[in-house]
C-alpha cells in the first residue's frame, strides 16, 4: 500500500499474510502475519517524452520481525517470519520507449542491497533449529537486480516479463542443541538465484487490473521452483 505524500515523495506499507500447507504434518494453525516492511521512496528524476534520462527514485526500505520464526513446536508452518531486522537500499529506474507501429514499451531496472540483524532463536525454527535450541541466527546480507519489460498491446491488455538476479551471503546459525548442550555453528552458505517470470495483464479500468503469470527461478544452491501468479491491481 503506498501513498503519495508529495509529488516526489512516496510512504509505504507492505503487510504480509501467509499459510503454508507442508508434506505430512505440520501445517500452518492458521492463516498468520509474516514480516511487515514500511518503505519510503524520493523521486530524483521524471521521464520526459523524448528525453534519454528515465525516472529515477531512491527507496528505504525496513522489515520488521513481526512473524512467529520460533518456539514453532509440531507446527514448522506458522514460521512465517525471520526475526531479524532487515533494511534494503534499492535504486528504481523506468523510463518509456515509442516503438515503430505506434506501442509503448516500458522499461524498468532496479539494484538493492539488504542488510539483516541477528534474532535470537529458541527451540524449533525457520532456521532449521530443533527443540531445546538456544542462539541466534543472522540472515546473510542480499544483492538484488530486476530487470522488467511491459509491451501494451491495446489499452487493456499488456505482455510483461522480469528478469532476476539475487546473491545470499548465507545465514550463519550459532547455538548450542539438546540433550548435551553442543555447541553449533552453521552457516548456510552463498547462494545465487536467477529468476524469471512471463506474465499478460488485463485492465478492466484506469485503476483496476488483474495479471496472470509464472515465476521460474533456479540457481546455485537455490531450489528450483515454478510458481503460477495471480494479482490484482488498484491504484486509487
Amino acid at each position: 500500500m503506498l501513498y503519495g505524500l508529495t509529488d516526489r515523495l512516496t510512504v509505504g506499507l507492505v503487510p504480509v499474510l501467509g499459510y503454508t500447507r507442508m508434506d505430512g504434518r505440520g501445517d500452518s494453525s492458521g492463516v498468520g502475519l509474516g514480516d511487515i516492511s514500511v518503505q519510503a521512496q524520493y523521486r530524483l528524476t521524471e521521464f520526459h517524452e523524448g528525453s534519454s534520462l528515465p525516472t529515477i527514485s531512491l527507496q528505504l526500505q525496513r522489515t520488521l520481525p513481526s512473524g512467529k520464526y520460533d518456539r514453532l513446536g509440531d507446527r514448522p508452518g506458522d514460521g512465517l517470519g525471520s526475526g531479524a531486522d532487515t533494511t534494503t537500499l534499492q535504486v528504481n529506474t523506468q523510463t518509456y520507449f515509442w516503438l515503430a507501429n505506434g506501442r509503448i514499451l516500458r522499461m524498468r531496472f532496479n539494484v538493492a542491497q539488504s542488510v539483516s540483524g541477528k534474532a535470537r532463536v529458541r527451540d524449533a525454527s525457520v532456521y532449521g533449529t530443533a527443540d531445546g535450541f538456544r542462539g541466534s541466527a543472522r540472515p546473510g546480507n542480499s544483492f538484488l537486480v530486476n530487470a522488467a519489460w511491459e509491451y501494451s498491446l491495446s489499452q487493456r491488455w499488456v505482455l510483461a516479463l522480469d528478469l532476476t538476479y539475487r546473491r545470499n551471503h548465507g545465514t550463519v546459525v550459532n547455538g548450542a542443541a539438546p540433550p548435551d548442550g553442543v555447541l553449533i555453528r552453521r552457516h548456510t552458505g552463498v547462494s545465487e538465484a536467477f529468476g524469471f517470470a512471463p506474465a499478460i495483464e488485463y485492465s478492466w479500468s484506469g485503476n483496476l487490473g488483474v495479471l496472470f503469470g509464472t515465476r521460474v527461478i533456479t540457481g546455485n544452491h537455490t531450489a528450483t521452483t515454478i510458481t503460477p501468479a495471480i494479482a490484482i491491481n488498484y491504484v486509487h
